[in-house]
């Protein structure tokens, strides 16, 4: 088969590579589409090496059809043959075929398209992850989501809203925002001309201070946030796009009870990846299906334009997911 390598310089190439191994837990899938993340990139600079026993090419989560079942697979899941599913990959995405364990594979909700459903395992995963388990979120919090335009915020603001949240979020110009407002956030705030820490000072005295903050950001105005958030509100730092080094008064933060959490997906073991997407086909698609969220896909491009499609997040123009097609 064929998969996306990474050449000595950086560049990507559509290459020869072995056919998968498929264990007795495991199933083949035939990829129709691949969405990219951020990770890809990381990956990519030799910052994100995948886990242990997964493949060398990028690739967190897919849409395709069941090729094969192992023999405990087929007895220990519902799956057969030509199924559609998703999946999330510890790696191995951007290829015709993938091995995965039978748990790692979900069914694509009623409704939504293949190419969709390749957008949703990963960044819906870490959704709910960064909510919910990490965030403890509930009805009638609010969460602050940094990046609106990212490809996570477009699923992290409706799934925060289908909850029962109120929602703020940051972006970069009064073009994004006017883009983004279609997901639903309740205050969208440009940062080049609003401070975001006088934002959250003004939420605060207001009364409508933040509960749950995911943060993808970092950088110095981080710590500049803190001091306004609610008494025991959780500040979850997932990536730092704007720096790695940021002030703290940490007088603030015992006094607070603020907690800050530091969270990814791919560095959980299988069992917990497995309970959590069962978790997502339990709580999450029913109001997938149900239309109060779907996956916003920026553009679909074919896996051998890999390369423009990284460039695409490498200059964050994208407002939703970047997804290649494999096969139809």
């Amino acid at each position: 088969m064929k998969a996306i390598l990474i050449n000595p310089d950086k560049s990507l190439v559509w290459a020869d590579v072995p056919d998968p191994v498929i264990g007795s837990e495991d199933v083949l899938v035939k990829i129709h589409y691949a969405a990219l993340n951020r990770a890809d990139l990381m990956q990519r600079d030799g910052d994100y090496p995948p886990p242990a026993g997964c493949p060398e090419w990028m690739g967190l989560e897919i849409s395709g059809t069941i090729e094969k079942l192992g023999d405990e697979a087929a007895k220990k899941s519902n799956y057969k043959v030509g199924d559609k599913v998703m999946a999330l990959l510890g790696g191995g995405g951007y290829a015709e075929y993938v091995s995965v364990k039978y748990d790692m594979l979900m069914p694509v909700p009623k409704g939504r398209t293949m190419a969709e459903a390749a957008a949703m395992p990963e960044a819906y995963a870490t959704a709910y992850l960064n909510l919910f388990i990490e965030g403890g979120a509930k009805a009638g919090n609010t969460l602050l989501m940094h990046a609106g335009a990212s490809g996570l915020a477009s699923v992290v603001i409706p799934m925060a809203k289908a909850f029962g949240l109120r929602v703020i979020t940051s972006v970069l110009s009064d073009e994004i925002a006017e883009k983004i407002k279609p997901l639903g956030a309740d205050l969208i705030v440009n940062t080049s001309k609003q401070d975001i820490a006088e934002v959250l000072r003004g939420q605060l005295e207001a009364g409508t201070p933040v509960d749950v903050a995911i943060d993808c950001l970092g950088g110095s105005f981080m710590g500049g946030c803190l001091p306004y958030l609610a008494h025991g509100a959780r500040w979850i730092m997932i990536a730092a796009l704007a720096g790695t080094k940021t002030e703290i008064d940490l007088k603030n933060i015992y006094v607070r009870n603020v907690r800050i959490i530091g969270s990814t997906l791919r560095s959980r073991t299988p069992e917990f990846k497995a309970e959590l997407l069962k978790k997502l086909v339990s709580d999450v698609w029913p109001k997938v299906e149900a239309g109060y969220m779907k996956p916003s896909i920026y553009k679909i491009l074919p896996i051998t334009e890999a390369e423009a499609a990284h460039a695409i997040l490498q200059r964050g123009e994208n407002v939703g997911k970047v997804v290649l097609v494999v096969s139809c």
